[in-house]
C-alpha cells in the first residue's frame, strides 16, 4: 500500500528499478532522488547535511571529544537532538563511540575514518560561505525590500 501524498501512476511504477538504480548509483536527475524516501543517497544527504551533523562533524575535526564537551560547543542543541545525531552519525558510520567502564560512565567521541573524508568537504562549503556571505546579504536585503514592498 503506498504511503499518502505517493504517486499512484501507472507511470510512477513503470521504471522503478532503473529511478532507484540511478538515485542510489550516480543518477544526476535531482528529482528523482529527491522524491524518493526509500533513496539512500537522500537518506545520506540528510543526514550529512543536517546543520547538527554538519557541527559535530567539524568539531570533531582531529580530536575526541565527551558528551558534555560537544554539547557546551555547539549552541542551540537539546540533549536529546545531540543524542540522536550522534546515534545516528555513528550508526553510518560516521562517528566512533568509546564507552570507559568508569563510574560515572565515560563515553567518547571521534570521526571514524570515514567521517574524516568528510572534513574537506564541509571545509569547502564552510569557505563558500565565508566568501560569499555579503554577497548573500546584499541579496536578502534586496529581497526583503522587493517584498515589503508588495504587502
Amino acid at each position: 500500500m503506498a504511503q499518502e501524498g505517493t504517486s499512484k501512476s501507472v507511470d510512477y511504477l513503470q521504471g522503478t528499478d532503473q529511478v532507484t538504480a540511478d538515485c542510489c548509483h550516480g543518477g544526476r536527475d535531482a528529482y528523482q532522488w529527491d522524491s524518493r524516501e526509500d533513496c539512500e543517497v537522500r537518506q545520506i544527504l540528510d543526514r550529512i547535511a543536517d546543520k547538527w551533523s554538519l557541527l559535530v562533524i567539524a568539531l570533531l575535526d582531529e580530536r575526541t571529544l565527551r558528551f558534555g564537551e560537544l554539547r557546551r560547543e555547539i549552541d542551540g542543541i537539546s540533549t536529546r537532538m545531540l543524542t540522536v545525531t550522534l546515534r545516528n552519525l555513528e550508526r553510518d558510520g560516521v562517528v566512533q563511540r568509546r564507552m570507559y567502564p568508569e563510574i560515572p560512565p565515560r563515553v567518547e567521541y571521534k570521526l571514524s575514518p570515514l567521517g574524516t573524508t568528510l572534513l574537506s568537504t564541509i571545509q569547502s562549503l564552510v569557505t563558500w560561505t565565508e566568501q560569499h556571505r555579503g554577497a548573500i546579504a546584499q541579496a536578502r536585503e534586496l529581497f526583503d525590500a522587493s517584498t515589503s514592498d508588495v504587502s
